[in-house]
């Protein structure tokens, strides 16, 4: 159906209107570039930035940009400790300074309106809003609006930086695309250093705020940033800056490798420092050993993190495990209490749950070493058979041979298999409630358990039962492919196996219900 006249009328409108306030916007901000006369009419252009509506905005937000950004390099801004505009009027500057600060002042407003414009409802003005700032933190770094004679951070825009940094981690809406469209400034080496900086001290300041309280959103939102920041490995890396500072480069400190390891460290232990939520500390776990470790001055100053993430519970504190056995083999950290510790996550439950394989996968390795005392493998290896008792045949099939393979490296356990004056279970002297290995009694008792499992209705577990009947190979079997292994693959391995054609025996009856052979006609028979 064609469209009516009227509503040729309204897209004509739109259309026009359209064109109307870009035709304004754009027209303002060539008269404030070409007279000072035409100064006030940047009131207008915040006003545009102030728009819920997302074309204006946008529109207002380069407008804004350009105008900013060509007054910046044409050096119209007023440079140094910025008086307030009440003082600027009762005072007897030139007409000239008092046109700098007015502009400065409308360039702060400017960055506010920019700042809250980083929470707009929509998605392209919060990216045109972030990457307007990060073009005015660029342009600034060129053409500073503070003296340099003392300022550590020299031509660097810091304060600016750290207002965007705040403002991505807000503690009441989640900034998670906002933050990954940042990342492609913290490629640049200063940019990142200063972010890690604002990070560490705003964190600092809210936590202290809140006095430590959880906050799910805004700690969220820190651990996007700071998982976002991909740190060099030397410093031949630290080439990429915003900002070039010139002779004075190699002073700088956003120049050097050491510290930006420095700023790095303490800004994740800062973080760490506060209880977080409960999601959180598997999703830094996960991250831990690849991550953040590598590039801290200390890795060893994570324990007080590691040691709170163990007593969660569950598969927090199996990574936590794994970020201390990190620490104890690649850093030297004396930690006594870890295997007594990964002894008490073995329960029932862990048959059931869905970090099941990568539990497996890590104890294979905490138990790898051919130096651990023989008190400590038999432990495992009494408890791991206790527990299988009661587990479903899809951890059998991979736990069994786990045991033995316990057994291979360790050949002083092969006691707890080849003891024919074992006591009987009820006498076991194995104390299954005692937490502390050294203390179970594990290397007095024998793996009855196994050889009970050899009567287990599923043949693959009976047969992998077996495997203590004869002496045991040297060569461990690979327990990988098993790991992962699920009912339904079980099943589907069974179900392939069964003949393709079953031998039966078929007599036919001659009479109804004829003696005690033939039940209602028929009897079947397997060879």
């Amino acid at each position: 159906m064609a469209p009516t006249k009227s509503s040729n009328v309204r897209i004509e409108t739109s259309k026009e209107s359209t064109k109307s306030y870009k035709k304004v916007i754009n027209d303002k901000v060539e008269s404030v570039l070409q007279s000072r006369k035409n100064a006030n009419e940047i009131f207008d252009l915040l006003e545009y930035l102030q728009s819920n509506k997302e074309k204006e905005a946008m529109c207002a937000v380069h407008a804004c940009g350009k105008l900013f950004s060509d007054l910046l390099e044409r050096g119209d801004l007023f440079v140094g400790k910025l008086p307030e505009e009440d003082e600027v009027l009762e005072g007897e500057r030139s007409a000239d300074d008092k046109y700098r600060i007015f502009l400065r002042h409308r360039y702060i407003n400017c960055i506010e309106q920019l700042l809250e414009n980083m929470g707009h409802n929509a998605y392209p003005v919060k990216e045109a809003s972030l990457c307007m700032l990060m073009k005015f933190a660029s342009t600034e770094g060129k053409f500073p609006l503070q003296k340099l004679d003392w300022c550590e951070h020299y031509s660097f825009p810091r304060e600016l930086i750290q207002a965007v940094v705040e403002r991505m981690l807000s503690d009441s809406e989640d900034m998670a695309m906002i933050i990954s469209r940042f990342q492609e400034f913290l490629e640049m080496d200063d940019v990142r250093y200063y972010v890690m900086c604002s990070i560490r001290d705003h964190v600092a300041n809210v936590m202290e705020k809140n006095k430590g309280v959880v906050m799910p959103i805004f700690q969220n939102n820190v651990f996007t940033l700071l998982s976002n920041i991909n740190m060099p490995s030397q410093e031949s890396e630290l080439t990429n800056f915003m900002v070039q500072q010139g002779a004075k480069h190699n002073d700088w400190k956003a120049a050097k490798f050491k510290e930006h390891k420095r700023v790095f460290e303490r800004t994740w232990l800062m973080f760490l420092k506060y209880k977080l939520p409960g999601s959180m500390y598997k999703k830094v776990l996960v991250i831990l050993h690849e991550t953040i470790l590598p590039h801290m001055s200390e890795p060893t100053l994570m324990i007080d993190f590691l040691t709170a993430a163990y007593d969660i519970g569950g598969a927090i504190s199996l990574l936590a495990l794994n970020g201390l056995f990190i620490l104890m083999h690649q850093h030297n950290l004396e930690y006594p209490d870890f295997y007594k510790k990964l002894y008490n996550l073995l329960e029932p439950s862990i048959f059931h749950v869905k970090y099941r394989a990568r539990f497996f996968h890590l104890a294979n390795l905490f138990l790898s070493s051919t130096h651990l005392p023989v008190y400590l493998v038999a432990a495992f290896a009494k408890r791991l058979s206790r527990l299988a008792l009661t587990a479903p045949p899809t951890a059998l099939v991979m736990l069994l041979p786990f045991i033995c393979n316990l057994i291979r490296r360790h050949p002083s356990c092969r006691v707890l298999i080849h003891r024919p004056s074992a006591e009987a279970p009820c006498n076991d002297p194995y104390n299954m409630e005692e937490e502390d290995p050294a203390q179970c009694n594990a290397l007095e008792s024998s793996l009855w358990e196994i050889k009970t499992l050899q009567n287990h209705y599923h043949p693959d577990v009976a047969k992998a039962a077996q495997a203590i009947n004869q002496p045991l190979s040297q060569t461990e079997t690979d327990i990988s492919k098993l790991l992962e292994l699920s009912t339904f693959e079980l099943m589907e391995k069974d179900l392939k196996e069964v003949p393709s054609t079953v031998p039966l025996e078929f007599d036919k009856a001659t009479q109804l219900l004829n003696g005690s052979r033939d039940v209602l006609g028929i009897h079947f028979c397997l060879e």
